[in-house]
């Protein structure tokens, strides 16, 4: 059993998917459009969880090498820079799972790693059967979730955590979308479910950041404006 992960019920969890560079850099295959304000409040969540403590659970989309497998997604390819995570996403303390079909995990995980990452073939987490397991498993207070994309994974992952009766809040300006109606449909459906739906600044307070970090497009190297300082940053 891995009910024990977690061992006090107050404790959040950050949930934090497919923060990869396909998604969230400007020169990536599948670019959100609203990247450069998401990469700045990823980084802010990420600070927060390491600040803290918390527990980050993370998935990453990994799709087969498109030269030799026709029809199947053009991003996120197995062994591709793009397939990779934003670095100031990855904590030291981590543990690192393959999209693989099995659902074997670790007793005690997560009081032995900051951070699990699990891969996935699919953007719905709970298609992959060791996702599946460690979502539905394990205890929290409350499951916090950022990262890409708002019409998809994002939205089946708050879902899927839903009607498994767990507690869910929503990142809504750590998250990416592609189309920003479909994205304002999924957000109103989430929070239609029990979704709590709050900014960053809510759990991670303000920061000084003035540049978004990784991304080098025009938009993400220009300063941002100055606001008063939370938690630490992260550097």
């Amino acid at each position: 059993m891995i009910l024990q992960m977690i061992r006090a019920k107050r404790r959040q969890v950050l949930i934090d998917i497919n923060t990869q560079r396909d998604f969230l850099l400007a020169d990536g295959e599948a670019c959100i459009r609203n990247h450069r304000r998401v990469l700045a409040h990823i980084r802010r969540m990420t600070a927060w969880a390491r600040h803290r403590g918390i527990p980050i659970i993370s998935t990453c989309e990994v799709h087969p090498d498109e030269e030799t497998h026709n029809g199947d997604p053009r991003y996120c390819i197995d062994g591709t820079p793009g397939q990779k995570k934003i670095s100031y996403t990855l904590m030291e303390n981590r543990i690192v799972f393959p999209a693989d079909g099995n659902t074997d995990l670790p007793r005690d995980m997560l009081r032995r790693y900051q951070q699990v990452v699990l891969h996935k073939r699919c953007p719905d987490p709970f298609d992959e059967p060791r996702i599946d397991r460690l979502l539905s498993e394990i205890t929290a207070a409350e499951f916090v979730l950022i990262g890409a994309c708002a019409e998809t994974a994002v939205k089946a992952a708050a879902l899927g955590l839903l009607q498994r009766n767990k507690r869910v809040a929503v990142i809504v300006d750590a998250v990416g979308y592609h189309d920003n109606r479909e994205a304002k449909m999924a957000f109103r459906k989430m929070e239609a479910k029990g979704a709590r739906l709050i900014e960053t600044r809510r759990l991670a307070g303000a920061s000084h950041l003035r540049q978004v970090g990784v991304c080098h497009c025009e938009a993400c190297q220009r300063t941002a404006q100055r606001v008063v300082v939370g938690v630490p940053q992260d550097n």
